[in-house]
């Protein structure tokens, strides 16, 4: 059996969100009001609306240069359209949407700075850039990742999996987690052939790790720090999960969770039970031989 591993609890998280813009607008609040009064449907009205109107959420209109520069390489590599990251660079004018809510359920910090950037962009037909990913995020999917009423999201719209060669293989990260409070998922020396099956089970156990840690989290007082396992089961399930789908096969296997703190706080991700080839052992159970992977 695995024992627990102890993450200390943010005591507040922040959503920012960039607009670009061809001119300033005259009255930021007011039109971020009218266009998610006008956009928004309940219950996510409400609360964004809600924080619109508290010290919570921010806008702040300025002239460009007077912001940091954005990261433009990695907003290409992230898949940026040249037509979208040309229209970022000639920006004269940037409005910064700042969210602040405490780590848990719901992660009112992003929806509401994500809902009220995508409205002005929306109304305004301007270019909205996630500053945590960073990413450029086409109106399509900015709209599709909001949460419908049952309040349901798709991990895999609020998260990126950004993987590079070494010399031994790819090393993994996932960028997202952290805008719930948790340390991002990682793991080095990933073979070749496995690039994507390996990503599909980092999905699914992002879903897994951020489920137990919000459960940890409810309303209420605040705790400095909650336990998760080392070890965790992850599957087919909770993969598909973390894309919106439904699976009906329970099949899952088993990963051990390293906390290491260089050069920052990461969960790394290791097979539950070793060997020189456990990589490829875990992803054959989890999704058959690679000629039969679904």
């Amino acid at each position: 059996m695995g024992e627990n591993l102890t993450l200390p609890v943010p005591e507040t998280l922040y959503g920012t969100y960039a607009v670009a813009l061809a001119e300033p607008i005259a009255d930021p609040a007011r039109l971020a009001h009218d266009e998610v009064a006008r956009r928004t449907e309940p219950p996510l009205r409400g609360l964004v609306l809600g924080m619109l109107d508290s010290p919570m959420l921010t806008l702040d209109q300025r002239p460009a240069s007077q912001f940091p520069p954005l990261p433009r390489d990695l907003l290409a590599a992230y898949g940026a359209a040249p037509p979208d990251l040309a229209a970022v660079d000639a920006a004269p004018h940037l409005l910064a949407v700042s969210a602040a809510y405490r780590p848990g359920r719901p992660p009112a910090h992003e929806w509401a700075a994500r809902t009220v950037a995508g409205a002005i962009a929306a109304a305004l037909g301007a270019p909205v850039v996630d500053v945590f990913t960073p990413q450029i995020l086409t109106l399509g999917h900015l709209e599709r990742s909001l949460p419908g009423p049952d309040g349901a999201v798709r991990l895999t719209d609020w998260m990126l999996l950004p993987h590079t060669s070494g010399p031994h293989g790819f090393y993994f990260t996932t960028k997202g987690l952290g805008r719930f409070g948790l340390p991002e998922l990682q793991t080095d020396d990933v073979p070749p052939g496995l690039v994507e099956a390996w990503g599909r089970l980092l999905n699914g156990l992002a879903r897994r790790v951020l489920d137990l840690w919000l459960d940890e989290l409810p309303a209420g007082e605040q705790p400095l720090a909650v336990d998760v396992p080392e070890i965790i089961s992850v599957g087919l399930r909770d993969i598909a999960a973390a894309q919106g789908t439904d699976e009906p096969l329970q099949r899952e296997v088993a990963v051990r969770l390293r906390l290491d703190a260089d050069p920052e706080p990461a969960l790394t991700v290791l097979p539950a039970h070793g060997g020189p080839d456990a990589l490829e052992a875990l992803c054959e159970a989890l999704f058959g031989a690679p000629e039969s992977r679904r």
